[in-house]
């Protein structure tokens, strides 16, 4: 009986005739990468599950990298080479750390407080600091309400809340109201989206905070995301109607940049993308669900802030009117 080799091998196997799963894998990762699109959304939301995690799938080259050394297979070796580049393509100019010096007009600050929060008032000092002109805030209770509106006003003494969110500004708000992001079946209390007209020195902005619906995976059913996309339609509505050209938005969105269930905003906004920014979760941020966006403005430089008593992570950028 002949040896038996690992892998299927046999005698006169060479580095370049082996491998070739592993190549056609690492092909396969390059073109989830490059085109997560062509996965449908018609069993479980995958492709919207992929896309809310894209970023990761650049793991898998040093995972495939190193079966490739152990099978000394040149061919997966020099396959890897694609998925590498796909991703540094894609990914790459996120690494890129934030110019502290450039030129802006104005700070948003955009932050999850988490209905949860055991130290709203550490939160809010925590905000108050940071320098914004603008904070947005969601998950607002009743009970942490006054905090907030306690330790922000010396900065920011004009406010709006409409049911669980709200902002916090330097400069003089008006016509605040609520924006109807509420998805069909969804009970009349649920108030999660406002607009506001913030009177800057350089002109009228409208501002915008909204908080989408929140996405669950689950079995049989996948990736629950039909709510929160049917709150993005909504809310890409309230925006194309938006009269004033210059528009701030920020937001919980539950959904990454690369999620196609955030295109109804994306497709009319100009978002804060500069670096990774994983918002989510605070104690081991794996994705950035929270955003800020410009339309007829233009985000410069954005970062996180560091951890308060929340689940989620603050992040801010600087604007250029």
């Amino acid at each position: 009986m002949g040896r038996w080799h690992w892998g299927g091998e046999g005698p006169g196997r060479t580095p370049w005739t082996r491998g070739w799963v592993l190549a056609s894998i690492a092909v396969l990762v390059a073109g989830l990468l490059a085109f997560p699109a062509a996965v449908p959304n018609t069993v479980g939301n995958l492709g919207s599950l992929l896309e809310t995690f894209l970023p990761w799938g650049g793991l898998a080259v040093p995972v495939l990298l190193g079966v490739a050394l152990l099978r000394r297979s040149a061919t997966a070796t020099v396959a890897l080479v694609l998925p590498a580049a796909v991703w540094a393509a894609i990914f790459g100019g996120r690494l890129l750390p934030a110019d502290p010096g450039a030129a802006h007009d104005l700070t948003a600050l955009q932050h999850n407080v988490s209905d949860e929060n055991s130290d709203p008032g550490g939160t809010a000092r925590v905000l108050a600091r940071a320098g914004a002109d603008l904070i947005a805030l969601e998950e607002l209770t009743p009970e942490a309400l006054p905090v907030y509106e306690a330790v922000l006003a010396p900065g920011h003494p004009y406010h709006a809340v409409v049911g669980t969110v709200g902002l916090w500004s330097r400069y003089p708000l008006t016509g605040s109201r609520p924006v109807d992001i509420r998805p069909v079946g969804v009970g009349g209390d649920w108030s999660r989206g406002l607009r506001s007209t913030a009177r800057t020195p350089l002109g009228d902005i409208a501002v915008y905070v909204a908080h989408l619906p929140s996405v669950r995976i689950r079995l049989p059913d996948g990736f629950s995301s039909d709510w929160r996309d049917e709150s993005a339609v909504a809310l890409g509505a309230a925006i194309a109607a938006e009269e004033l050209d210059r528009v701030v938005l920020l937001g919980d969105f539950n959904s990454t940049l690369d999620d196609r269930g955030l295109a109804p905003v994306i497709s009319r906004m100009t978002p804060a993308d500069g670096g990774f920014g994983f918002s989510w979760p605070a104690a081991l941020p794996l994705a950035r669900i929270d955003h800020i966006m410009t339309r007829a403005a233009t985000p410069v430089a954005t970062w996180t802030l560091p951890a308060t008593g929340s689940d989620h992570l603050p992040i801010a950028a600087r604007v250029k009117l």
